[in-house]
């Protein structure tokens, strides 16, 4: 019985053997995992040192404010002798804004900047910029910008009549001629203009009486003229149908 048992066991014992290993190694790897929770050194939590969360960089190049125009031709040197010059031209008055207060200079940079201009205007209108400037410079030491105004309208009054200029200012009067032009048509397209016009625009008038007569006697004209130039009505007769 003994020898029995003793072969029994000898030949049982590869068996449990076997799974004895195979249940060993279906727990190493949860041992394994248990074993990496733990605590590295005598069961205290490592420290973890602290981070403290850096704030969003700043922008070092911000853009301007959506309803600031951006500028597409004047530099910031034309844009100061171009805004004193309109003023110079269209100044402001008990009855109306300036020039640059009617918005006269975004009027111009727009147009300067669109394709329909020719590049002759824009260097006109660049070259015309820098010589005021280097002509202020001549005679006074000090930009058109930085002039005073008598300096200022002294030397307007040279390039301000084309009748009248000599040859060495004829290229300034025909730059300010052009920049008078576009001064002028900037501001009495804008609200600022039409108010200083007294333009009321596409308004309703249900009193309309005609032409006043003190205009009329001062024009020479009157309402019976106006209508000897009424061409008669033709007489058309009657013929056969």
């Amino acid at each position: 019985m003994s020898e029995e048992r003793g072969a029994q066991s000898a030949e049982g014992s590869p068996n449990v053997s076997r799974r004895r290993v195979l249940k060993v190694l279906a727990l190493t790897p949860a041992a394994a995992a248990l074993g990496a929770q733990q605590p590295a050194t005598g069961g205290q939590q490592p420290s973890t040192p602290h981070v403290t969360p850096q704030p969003p960089a700043q922008n070092t190049n911000p853009q301007p404010p959506k309803n600031q125009r951006q500028r597409k031709f004047f530099n910031a040197r034309e844009l100061r002798t171009a805004s004193v010059l309109a003023d110079d031209i269209i100044p402001r008055d008990a009855k109306s804004g300036s020039a640059t207060e009617a918005g006269v200079i975004d009027f111009i940079d727009f147009h300067m900047s669109v394709p329909e201009t020719d590049d002759a205007t824009r260097v006109q209108m660049h070259g015309g910029l820098r010589w005021i400037d280097t002509e202020s410079k001549r005679r006074f030491g000090v930009g058109y910008a930085a002039a005073k105004p008598a300096q200022r309208h002294a030397i307007l009054d040279d390039i301000a009549y084309p009748d009248k200029t000599t040859p060495e200012f004829r290229a300034g009067t025909a730059f300010f001629t052009r920049f008078r032009d576009l001064v002028a048509g900037g501001f009495f397209s804008s609200p600022v203009g039409w108010k200083d016009v007294q333009y009321i625009g596409n308004t309703f008038n249900p009193n309309w009486s005609g032409c006043p007569t003190a205009a009329m006697q001062k024009l020479g004209v009157s309402h019976d003229l106006m209508n000897t130039r009424i061409p008669s009505q033709v007489q058309v007769s009657e013929g056969p149908r």
